[in-house]
C-alpha cells in the first residue's frame, strides 16, 4: 500500500474552513482506494505572526522538505498587510521550493453557470512562472517620507527561469488534445525582460513543431476570454500577468470559490504545493458557506501528482456530480452550506 505524508498548512480565514474539509474528504477517498495519506498540520498564520513574530518558525522550511506534498489554505489577515503575510508565509515556501510553475486550470463544472453566455467553451490551463518576474522582490525604497521618496520595483528574467516555464507550458499544450499554446506578454511597452520573455519562448518553439503557437499581448488577451473563450487552450504568462489573469479565468468559469492550483516543482527536488485560488475571503469566514469545491479540485489535481490517478479521477467525478446537482454554495448562487457539500462529495465517493 502506497503511503503519503501531507503538510497541511490551513492559514489564515476561509482556508482553515475549506483545508479541514479537504482533508476529510481526501481521508474518505484515501481508505476507499487503498493508500494512505498521513496528514500533519502546522498552525503557521497571522494569528501566530501576530503572537510569535514570523509565519514560519527556525527550522519550518527544512521540516516541510520532508512532505510529499503541500495541503495549503490560504494567507493573509485584516491586521496584517499583504506584503508582510505573503512574503511571511506563501511565497517562502514557493521560492524555497522552486516551484516555479504555477498551474491554475479553468473551465466551467456541469451545473456551474458562467456569467458568459458562450462561457462552455472555457477549457484553459493558465501556466504562470511562479519564481522571479514581477515578483522577484528585487528593489527598495529611500528617503522614506520625504517629498523625494522613491520606491523601486524591478522585475527579473533569467534566462533559466523563462526558459524552463515555457518548455513546462509547452509540454503541457503537446498533452491536451488542442495542442494549442498562447504566450501573453508586454514586450510593445516593457522592452527588456518581456522582449527576451517573447525571444526565449520562440526558441523553445523549435523543439515543439507540433504545437499550434500565438502570442498576445496580456491587455488584448482579457477581451480575447471574454470574447472568443474558444482560442484558447494553454496560456503561459509571467508571475503577475499570470496571477491576474487566473482570476479572470476563475470568475469566467463561475466563482473564485471553484478554482484550484498547483504550484509545482516539476523536477521533484522539493514537495509541491497545492492551494485554492480563492484566498483568505475574510467576508465569509466563519460562516460555514465558503465553497469547498475549489479545495477538492486542488485536492484532485495533488492526487495526479503523486501518481493515484485513479483516485483523482474518482474525486473529480464526484465534484461534477455535486455541481451538477445544483448544491451549491452561496458564491455560485445557491444556500448550501460547506458541510453539506462536503458530507455530498463523501457519500459519492463511498457509494
Amino acid at each position: 500500500m502506497s503511503a503519503y505524508k501531507i503538510a497541511a498548512v490551513p492559514g489564515d480565514g476561509i482556508g482553515v474552513e475549506v483545508i479541514a474539509a479537504g482533508v476529510e474528504v481526501l481521508q474518505a477517498l484515501s481508505k476507499k482506494s487503498g493508500f494512505e495519506l498521513d496528514f500533519k498540520h502546522f498552525d503557521w498564520n497571522s494569528d501566530n505572526y501576530l503572537k510569535n513574530g514570523h509565519y514560519i518558525p527556525e527550522g519550518g522550511l527544512q521540516e516541510l522538505k520532508t512532505f510529499d506534498a503541500i495541503f495549503f489554505g490560504a494567507v493573509g489577515a485584516l491586521n496584517v498587510p499583504d506584503h508582510i503575510s505573503l512574503w511571511g508565509l506563501r511565497l517562502p515556501i514557493c521560492q524555497g521550493f522552486d516551484q516555479y510553475a504555477n498551474v491554475r486550470p479553468a473551465r466551467v463544472l456541469p451545473g456551474v453557470k458562467s456569467p458568459l453566455h458562450n462561457g462552455e467553451q472555457i477549457d484553459w490551463v493558465v501556466v504562470r512562472e511562479n519564481s522571479e518576474g514581477e515578483y522577484s522582490g528585487n528593489g527598495g525604497r529611500v528617503h522614506r517620507g520625504l517629498p523625494e521618496e522613491v520606491a523601486t520595483e524591478v522585475s527579473v528574467f533569467t534566462r533559466a527561469g523563462v526558459e524552463r516555464i515555457h518548455r513546462f507550458a509547452f509540454e503541457l499544450a503537446q498533452s491536451r488534445p488542442c495542442k494549442h499554446l498562447t504566450m501573453v506578454t508586454k514586450s510593445n511597452a516593457q522592452r527588456h525582460g518581456m522582449v527576451l520573455w517573447d525571444e526565449i519562448f520562440y526558441e523553445v518553439a523549435k523543439d515543439f513543431p507540433d504545437v499550434k503557437i500565438d502570442k498576445e499581448l496580456v491587455d488584448a488577451v482579457t477581451t480575447r476570454m471574454v470574447l472568443k473563450p474558444a482560442t484558447l487552450d494553454v496560456i503561459v504568462a509571467t508571475n503577475l500577468h499570470a496571477d491576474i489573469l487566473s482570476d479572470l479565468a476563475a470568475a469566467l468559469s463561475g466563482s473564485l470559490g471553484i478554482a484550484p492550483t498547483a504550484n509545482l516543482n516539476p523536477r521533484r527536488d522539493f514537495p509541491s504545493m497545492f492551494e485554492p485560488i480563492h484566498g483568505s475571503a475574510f467576508d465569509i469566514t466563519g460562516k460555514g458557506v465558503a465553497n469547498p469545491i475549489a479545495t477538492f479540485w486542488t485536492a484532485a489535481m495533488m492526487l495526479e501528482h503523486l501518481g493515484e490517478k485513479a483516485a483523482a479521477k474518482h474525486l473529480m467525478s464526484a465534484i461534477e456530480a455535486v455541481t451538477e446537482s445544483g448544491l451549491h454554495t452561496p458564491d455560485l448562487g445557491g444556500t448550501a452550506t460547506t458541510r453539506q457539500v462536503t458530507d455530498a462529495v463523501i457519500a459519492l465517493i463511498n457509494r
